[in-house]
């Protein structure tokens, strides 16, 4: 049987996790849940994010659930705030929501740019600002962002998708400078091709996962619950003198 580590600094820690009602962010959400913390999470598909919370809770863990748009900033750092009330500031900040629908070069409008920066990387720089106080009160935390390899491989047809996530490890190496010194880590979690049912709806045709294991130095496939795993590694004080990196969880794709 495999037995996955336990974190004893996790139990009781507070955490924030944004697009945690389905993917990655749901084993994520899970995932701290089982560890103890205490866990607030948002998303906009409202039906499936309080299933979760409400299957958690009636497990006897702690967790709550917010409707939230993330691109509404002045709403997320809203709710931000309430989970504070609720569970005492976040020490751990789960950067992970994000939108990689395809779309032409050629066609992007200066809207449509403006929507996918927010929706993919602005909502990241603004939760870390709205938690970084408490944090630094408390001399410690730990943020995660989410980005992609989707840039690392050059996978065509989410140019702007891809401009964010490559940004998003900027971010990380920026604000490990800026906030280290008040015991604040930052670091990006970068999943490989993460088969989730949106994967195999949406974008993964027939004969896709014998390509993607093909490009793999690991046999199988990348599951939500290992990327969960890297991030509460991140999130613990096991890696307390670990800031500004990047880990990916790829099964060592072969061009990353």
């Amino acid at each position: 049987m495999t037995r996955f580590a336990t974190y004893p600094s996790l139990n009781d820690r507070p955490v924030i996790i944004s697009g945690g009602a389905s993917g990655i962010g749901e084993a994520m959400v899970r995932a701290f849940a089982e560890q103890g913390a205490k866990v607030g999470f948002v998303d906009i598909a409202v039906e499936a994010g309080e299933a979760l919370a409400a299957e958690l809770q009636q497990a006897g863990r702690t967790v709550h659930f917010i409707a939230c748009d993330i691109t509404d900033i002045a709403a997320y750092q809203a709710v931000i705030a309430e989970f504070s009330r609720l569970h005492g500031d976040a020490l751990v900040l789960v950067n992970n929501a994000a939108h990689d629908q395809r779309h032409n070069w050629a066609e992007v409008t200066p809207d449509e740019w403006d929507e996918r920066m927010a929706v993919n990387l602005k909502h990241a720089f603004f939760a870390a600002q709205a938690v970084a106080p408490g944090m630094a009160k408390a001399g410690q935390g730990s943020i995660i962002n989410y980005g992609s390899i989707s840039w690392m491989i050059m996978t065509p047809g989410l140019p702007v998708y891809e401009t964010a996530k490559a940004a998003a490890h900027g971010l990380t190496r920026s604000l490990a400078r800026e906030l280290g010194r008040s015991g604040i880590r930052v670091n990006t979690l970068v999943p490989g091709a993460v088969i989730t049912q949106r994967q195999l709806d949406l974008w993964i045709k027939p004969g896709g996962l014998e390509q993607i294991e093909a490009q793999q130095a690991l046999s199988g496939h990348v599951k939500p619950a290992d990327c969960a795993r890297m991030a509460l590694f991140l999130a613990a004080e096991d890696s307390a003198m670990v800031t500004g990196q990047q880990f990916l969880v790829d099964a060592g794709w072969a061009n990353s």
